[in-house]
């Protein structure tokens, strides 16, 4: 997945642009930290060890990834991304990040604005019977019927005007 939406070719102009070529052969090239910074962004709740099987096992299901790999100690996979810094990241984003909506795209567009992120979520309220009457109180999956405090609950919209890249 990674090397479809980031192609190998593209990170390692990504690098180069940036400056962050290595002169010397090193057991975390450029480019396998950036997969790798990626990886531990769809991975966020694993450690090192395991974010680097999951991607070295993507990547020789792939066929982009033939050798044995020994993940690297933390330190020097700290070291590694210090050494690589922010910038080829943002460098990549720029690239590859473009809306996804078309204008033609339904549902997609307000009044010239596109729609970029829908969220919501639920406040528990004063335990009022004010609010109770107002809000409501949302049911439980234990079986008790109702919540012990009234619940508001909020969705946010947000719009951005059109700009293409």
């Amino acid at each position: 997945m990674l090397t479809r939406a980031f192609p190998p070719e593209l990170v390692d102009e990504v690098v180069a642009e940036c400056g962050r070529t290595e002169e010397r052969q090193r057991l975390l090239p450029a480019r396998v930290v950036m997969y790798f910074v990626l990886a531990m962004c769809l991975f966020s709740g694993q450690g090192y060890e395991e974010v680097g099987r999951l991607l070295t096992q993507g990547l020789e299901r792939e066929r982009r990834w033939s050798k044995t790999w020994r993940v690297p100690t933390s330190g020097a996979i700290g070291r590694a991304r210090l050494w690589l810094g922010a910038e080829p990241m943002k460098a990549l984003f720029a690239r590859v990040c473009r809306p996804v909506a078309l204008p033609a795209t339904t549902g997609a567009w307000f009044r010239g604005l596109r729609l970029v992120a829908v969220d919501g979520t639920t406040f528990d309220l004063p335990d009022t019977q004010a609010n109770a009457t107002f809000f409501g109180r949302p049911g439980t999956g234990r079986g008790q019927g109702r919540s012990a405090y009234p619940q508001a609950r909020a969705v946010a919209v947000l719009w951005r005007a059109l700009r293409w890249r």
